[in-house]
């Protein structure tokens, strides 16, 4: 065991007590005698740790991994936070989860261990969308709240995602808090874990049928719906949480075309039908595209497993089945929204939307022509609904959006909502429909109006240990040496998030950003366009996200101006990996 470092082998060796159950006890002794130390050393090297969406790991055995003892020490830390901020107060708290595999065990757990606590908890019966967890919150007052979840990532991940009082995410100080009450649960004889039957309360339909009546408020054009109720449409829920509740939201709204992609309709935690089960890919999405090339559906939409990310396909001018990117629906629902707001002379002046720096600028441009004021936060949609909470009685919230395919209409959460948004998205298509348009047309018109912008990610996985240093080298360098020019054109102005400061490249000037810090360097050339760069705050990766924009004259120039657009994305993608 000379090859594991004295701290790994301290915290393998107390996971050998017989605190723990036989079958972890097996699993390191079974490593320790193949000496399989490299995969020891990776479960055990640190604690996981909440980043921009909470904790999410590979489940296994070790400190490093998400299993059910690491559940119950970020619970006890929780509730000890709790405890602190709140002292004798009754607390409540919810609970909720999706499909993922031990999501049931790991919820059970969360409501052992807070009620053990003395904690009221609201467990929902079976899974549940995300938004959901935000929306039973703030309806049921609660103080707290956890989503047994790993959003996107393959099956092997799990995640507990912590949520405060206002229905959002932890954000600072609460963050830094509940990670250092975390920290500071030493070992298993501090966890809780005797479940108090009587502050265990299990909720599901009621707080089903609230929400679903809350969304509905949230349209804008329920007479196009009318209109255009036998609009075709193909959902696929990837065998997630949007089974349970998007249906039944469109159907409500009055659409009566509706095309299930029935294999995915199956709540699996193994994803059966798909390598990866992420609606940014179009491989995810292709049973879906298959399905609508059947049935003639004008829309396609898929969800994450967690319910609050949605990828859309749509017709393009050949009739022919499109994806669109997170930025493109992104603009389109901004676009409608707003300018359904100004048409019907709703907006007064106190209106306002929120995206975040890595989210295309071509939104910030349908703002300000729609008269709304546009507030840029940081990576994570904790960070919109931080401004919704910090904003709330000042101001009056339309839409939140990211481009990792994101969105949120209405005030009723404090994070994503694939549901609202997909009923939003089917309204809209509807809407455009009844005007003679589809959304496609809709999208060339709006780069025209207000800019063609092209956005691309690029993500780069550095697993374990040696990636994590790897990353930390990368934007070291990022730092100490920053690119002088991307794509020909030269770089003006260098944003350091970490540090707070503007740099202006030729002047010199330096000014302070008013952001929290964090890990960004964001890098604005000449010509308009905007590399960022991050750590993942939540996946084993760095990710660089480029944006490049030019103008656009008419709707017959689109496809050679998106093609001269793609290829300066791939120079600039070259220069990166270079």
């Amino acid at each position: 065991m000379k090859n594991l470092n004295p701290e790994v082998l301290e915290r393998i060796e107390s996971w050998l007590d017989d605190s723990y159950d036989p079958d972890t006890r097996a699993w390191i002794q079974k490593m320790l005698e193949e000496e399989r130390y490299e995969e020891l050393s990776d479960a055990f090297y640190k604690d996981l740790e909440f980043g921009t969406g909470g904790m999410r790991g590979v489940m296994g055995v070790g400190t490093n991994r998400m299993n059910k003892y690491m559940v119950a020490w970020a619970t006890q830390g929780f509730s000890n936070y709790l405890k602190q901020i709140f002292g004798n107060e009754p607390i409540r708290v919810a609970v909720a989860r999706d499909n993922r595999n031990n999501a049931e065990l790991f919820s059970g757990i969360v409501a052992d261990v807070f009620s053990a606590n003395g904690i009221q908890v609201h467990v929902f019966s079976d899974l549940r969308p995300t938004p959901e967890l935000s929306y039973a919150i703030r309806q049921l007052k609660c103080h707290a709240g956890v989503m047994l979840t790993a959003s996107h990532n393959p099956k092997e991940y799990s995640g507990f995602k912590a949520y405060w009082r206002d229905g959002g995410q932890l954000v600072e100080p609460h963050a830094e808090g509940v990670v250092e009450q975390v920290q500071r649960v030493s070992g298993l004889s501090e966890i809780q874990m005797e479940r108090d039957p009587e502050l265990v309360e299990v909720v599901g339909e009621d707080i089903d049928r609230r929400y679903v009546e809350t969304l509905l408020t949230c349209q804008i054009n329920r007479e196009a719906v009318a209109a255009e109720a036998d609009l075709p449409i193909v959902y696929s829920p990837i065998h997630g949480t949007g089974v349970k509740l998007v249906p039944d939201t469109l159907r409500a709204a009055g659409f009566t075309n509706l095309h299930l992609v029935e294999e995915q309709c199956v709540v699996d935690g193994n994803f059966p039908t798909v390598v990866y089960p992420n609606p940014e890919e179009k491989e995810a999405l292709a049973m879906a595209i298959e399905k609508a090339n059947e049935t003639d559906a004008e829309l396609v939409m898929a969800t994450d497993p967690d319910g609050d990310r949605v990828g859309i396909v749509v017709r393009n001018e050949k009739s022919e089945l499109e994806m669109l990117n997170g930025n493109q629906t992104a603009a389109l629902l901004f676009h409608y929204l707003l300018g359904g707001w100004k048409e019907n002379r709703w907006l007064t002046g106190d209106e306002y939307v929120v995206k975040t720096i890595v989210t295309s600028y071509q939104l910030d441009r349908i703002a300000e022509a729609m008269g709304v004021s546009c507030y840029n936060v940081l990576t994570g949609f904790k960070y919109i609904g931080d401004m919704m909470t910090r904003l709330e009685g000042k101001k009056r919230f339309l839409i939140g959006g990211e481009e990792s395919y994101g969105y949120l209409i209405g005030d009723h959460v404090r994070d994503k909502d694939a549901v609202v948004s997909c009923l939003l998205i089917a309204e809209m298509a509807a809407s455009y429909k009844q005007q003679g348009k589809s959304l496609f047309e809709v999208l060339r018109e709006i780069a025209i109006r207000y800019g063609f912008y092209r956005e691309r990610l690029i993500s780069v996985t550095r697993k374990g240990k040696s990636g994590e240093d790897e990353i930390r080298r990368q934007m070291k360098a990022y730092r100490e040496a920053p690119p002088v020019t991307f794509a020909g054109a030269r770089v003006l102005v260098v944003k350091d998030y970490l540090t707070g400061i503007q740099k202006d490249l030729e002047t010199g000037l330096e000014t302070e950003m008013d952001y929290p810090a964090s890990n960004v360097l964001q890098f604005a050339t000449d010509r308009g366009d905007l590399i960022s760069v991050r750590p993942s705050g939540t996946e084993p990766k760095i990710k660089f996200y480029i944006s490049v924009q030019d103008d656009l004259a008419d709707i017959e120039g689109y496809r050679e101006k998106e093609m001269a657009l793609e290829q300066r994305l791939d120079q600039i993608a070259e220069e990166l990996s270079a």
